[in-house]
């Protein structure tokens, strides 16, 4: 175990150290969100209704689909203990495994393979109670505005609540007079907006995304120009690391546009409203036949979840209560990190070392000290983002760092040796410096960027000569191996068989109690002031 150092960087980190207090820093709720897309026995995205025994898509806690289908999510709930979150997220795979039928099984890439442009992505299916009507529509929407491919895109969701101890310690000190839940919020924004400005390192540590299959162009061919040709099947940006995150993504003129506010929960708030209630002439449709509308409104944003962000302020939701109204109402509850690829090597898609580096990262964004941002910022934010994910790899890269060009190397320094004494505060009286030890593997792939996994993505595929395609599936039938050969134990079994048939009843339930006909349940639900 290291000798704890007094850093120079963070008041709050001094504070804790000069009060004994370090230990507030563990015990932060840990959760996972993993999305994978579905593919059938001949490499295909599957065309089968999502399985039945995995249980309600609506209503099931653990077990749902994102956009399509075909694109299962799976949830873990937050664990103090980063082995049992993982441990969760495992056990969810296993029953995943033993339920899918026709030899289905799991693509490990963010990227998505076997697919064949926008058609070939089955919407997903939420039955027929409003709430489920509405998320139907809302994918309907997300389609007719950006296409269904860019919607097939996976990845890792990495959500943290900071113990409400520490800040608490950080309350009595800074702000006494203000309201807990009020500061509580403040200092989660203090936390996203170091994100933001830092969170370039992710996609260079942690991307995976530096090819794409060319049918990933199919409804968009104009985009593929960009692109070095990798193979025949496959292209590439030679020092890529998370094209997932870069341009080709969740990106549109009309979001470029928008300025959301991220100084203070209530600008967040109201920024992100005014753009859910702001109209889009492009995205005017005459609807003929309101029975089956496609889209929930023609305004810039349909609804919260639309506007893409690499972190998000969360809260949890009510029934039929809207995100915004939720936060205003009770705070930010936790923190949700959007920008993880993937990890296609893992059979779950993230590991321990990765998952100790987040939650130390996070905390050491929480502490150190946040500046509000402006649009110009924000701006800079979203360039160094883009280069890191199509250039990240590239020797003497250099970012813009507070109006300053610094080499990426030197600033990823800094930012690992920022969080030096976090990790040795997770790791103080525990049995082994996990954290530790998962920051120097950090650290050996910021001085050797072939250690990357984008790198060994690419020397993998260069030496097994095969295709993005190829590679993805070779690896993702390896994990389908896996977990076939490692089945659950019958209680655990059983308690997923449970929760399976409680989200059917609960899906029917949700579906009787309706009152109101689609339009107006719209109607009210975008009304909303108070709960439904």
């Amino acid at each position: 175990m290291n000798t704890l150092k007094k850093p120079l960087h963070s008041k709050r980190l001094q504070f804790l150290l000069d009060n004994h207090k370090v230990t507030l820093l563990k015990q932060g709720l840990k959760g996972i969100e993993k999305e994978s897309l579905r593919l059938s026995k001949q490499g295909f995205i599957a065309q089968t209704p999502h399985p039945y025994k995995l249980g309600s898509a609506l209503a099931h806690p653990q077990i749902t689909t994102d956009y399509s289908e075909s694109l299962l999510e799976f949830i873990t709930p937050p664990f103090k203990k980063i082995d049992d979150t993982l441990h969760n997220m495992y056990q969810i795979h296993q029953f995943a495994y033993q339920t899918l039928e026709h030899d289905e099984y799991l693509l490990s890439s963010s990227m998505p393979c076997g697919i064949n442009g926008d058609k070939s992505i089955p919407i997903a299916q939420y039955g027929q109670s409003n709430i489920g009507k509405m998320k139907h529509v809302y994918r309907k929407g997300l389609d007719f505005r950006y296409g269904r491919t860019m919607q097939a895109i996976a990845g890792i969701h990495f959500n943290y609540s900071a113990p409400d101890a520490l800040i608490n310690a950080l309350h009595q000190v800074e702000q006494p007079s203000q309201d807990f839940t009020e500061f509580k919020s403040s200092v989660y924004f203090d936390l996203i907006r170091n994100v933001q400005r830092q969170g370039w390192i992710i996609l260079y540590l942690f991307g995976a995304s530096p090819a794409i299959c060319k049918n990933f162009f199919k409804t968009r061919p104009e985009l593929s120009e960009q692109f070095n040709e990798f193979d025949a099947g496959t292209l590439y940006h030679p020092y890529a690391t998370s094209l997932r995150m870069s341009d080709i993504g969740y990106k549109s003129n009309n979001q470029a546009s928008l300025d959301i506010n991220y100084n203070s929960l209530n600008g967040y708030v109201d920024s992100l409203s005014d753009a859910i209630n702001t109209p889009y002439p492009d995205y005017h449709i005459d609807e003929l036949n309101t029975e089956s509308p496609q889209q929930l409104n023609s305004n810039i944003l349909q609804i919260e979840n639309e506007y893409y962000s690499t972190v998000r302020p969360k809260q949890i939701i009510k029934p039929c209560e809207k995100p915004t109204l939720a936060l205003k109402r009770r705070g930010v509850q936790y923190v949700e990190l959007r920008s993880l690829d993937l990890d296609i090597f893992n059979p779950i898609g993230i590991g321990n070392d990765c998952s100790r580096f987040i939650e130390a990262f996070l905390l050491s964004c929480l502490l150190q000290d946040s500046p509000d941002m402006s649009a110009a910022d924000f701006k800079t934010v979203n360039d160094n983002q883009l280069k890191v994910a199509h250039q990240g790899r590239k020797p003497d890269l250099k970012l813009n760092k507070n109006q300053h060009e610094i080499p990426l190397k030197q600033w990823a320094n800094q930012i690992l040796d920022s969080m030096q004494i976090v990790c040795e505060a997770l790791d103080e009286n525990e049995a082994h410096d996990y954290y530790c030890q998962a920051l120097n593997t950090q650290r050996r792939l910021i001085e050797n960027p072939d250690l990357t996994p984008s790198a060994r993505i690419l020397a993998a595929m260069k030496s097994n000569q095969q295709t993005f395609s190829a590679f993805s599936d070779s690896l993702s039938r390896q994990h389908q191996q896996t977990f076939s050969t490692q089945p659950l134990n019958t209680t655990t079994q059983a308690m997923f068989e449970n929760m399976a048939q409680d989200s059917h009843q609960q899906q029917k339930n949700i579906e009787s109690q309706d009152s109101l006909d689609f339009n107006a349940f719209l109607q009210h639900y975008f009304n909303q002031t108070d709960d439904c």
